[in-house]
């Protein structure tokens, strides 16, 4: 039998500090032997995606997942995310991807960022108020005190919208900016989370000890930050290869890939983080399958035991 577990299944399952918890895990457990691939394929309106194989030390299953990306859609992104029995290939659940995705690249994007901006950082900007800035919040709020939410969105509505909800639930003042530039200059954390195809920021843009994260820029030809901004920040990503590829590092500078390092080797020690409260710091992952194991993995086992979700036989 295979589990069904809708958004709104998924919503009543997932806590974020659990989720937390398992996706730091995730980046301090050793590597998968396999490595991960991202397949991404262009269509005249959007693109499809395929990410695989999803997998964490100590889980037995494995993910597949596949989205369907459409900017110009509502929402931008469907797709589902397979739940396998490592063992015999089982299908274990189909999950809701976007659902997945969002809570996933949020929270990781949470971790991040909490482990490069400085500790006296208490002002968050948020440029792109969608579903993966919402988890950002909520990830990062567990994690360190926010005191001041400043909101840029193309969509005023929405934005205003983003800062009444979480300046109401920190108890923080909150507003909005018009464009991102004004979201950023007084910033000690912005957040980007967009569909930009040309850079949002720019070095002159961005005070000394700003964190930037980015997690617009992890298909080819998507960008959010600078080339003169990345050369003089710190550069971390969730995977070398796949950010060179089609993430924030295609086409950066000599030195910018020379120091470019990865949030499992700064978590696990391996490498540094910040060099003082001057610098320039940047996390920008493309997004792993195994954080969608991960987080499948939690919400399948939390469904099991609370007696959530559809089964279907699709082999009847």
């Amino acid at each position: 039998m295979t589990l069904l577990l809708t958004r709104s299944d998924l919503e009543r399952l997932l806590d974020p500090a659990d989720c937390l918890a398992v996706l730091r895990h995730g980046f301090t457990a050793p590597p998968a032997e396999t490595a991960p691939r991202r397949v991404v394929t262009g269509l005249p309106e959007g693109s499809a995606t395929v990410l695989i194989p999803g997998l964490v030390e100590g889980i037995p299953a494995y993910t597949v997942k596949v989205n369907a990306k459409f900017p110009g859609s509502r929402p931008a992104l469907r797709g589902v995310v397979c739940l396998h029995d490592l063992r015999t290939g089982e299908l274990l659940a189909l999950l809701d991807s976007a659902t997945v995705t969002a809570w996933r690249t949020g929270l990781a994007a949470a971790l991040g960022t909490d482990a490069l901006a400085r500790r006296d950082a208490r002002t968050v900007a948020v440029v792109g108020a969608g579903a993966q800035a919402e988890l950002v919040m909520r990830g990062l709020a567990s994690l360190r005190t926010i005191e001041e939410l400043t909101v840029c969105d193309l969509d005023p509505v929405r934005a205003t919208g983003f800062a009444e909800r979480h300046g109401a639930s920190l108890g923080v003042p909150a507003s909005v900016a018009a464009e991102p530039r004004a979201a950023a200059r007084a910033a000690g954390i912005v957040v980007l989370a967009t569909w930009a195809r040309r850079p949002l920021l720019h070095a002159a843009d961005v005070p000394p000890g700003t964190h930037l994260t980015s997690l617009g820029a992890d298909e080819p030809g998507k960008a959010e930050l600078s080339a003169d901004l990345l050369d003089g920040a710190r550069v971390v990503v969730d995977d070398i290869d796949l950010a060179t590829r089609m993430g924030v590092l295609a086409g950066a500078a000599p030195a910018v890939l020379r120091a470019a390092t990865t949030l499992r080797d700064l978590l696990c020690g391996r490498a540094a983080g910040r060099g003082g409260d001057d610098e320039i710091t940047v996390y920008a992952p493309v997004g792993l399958p195994w954080q969608d194991l991960a987080l499948s993995w939690a919400a399948y086992r939390a469904a099991a035991h609370a007696g959530v979700g559809t089964t279907v036989d699709l082999l009847a």
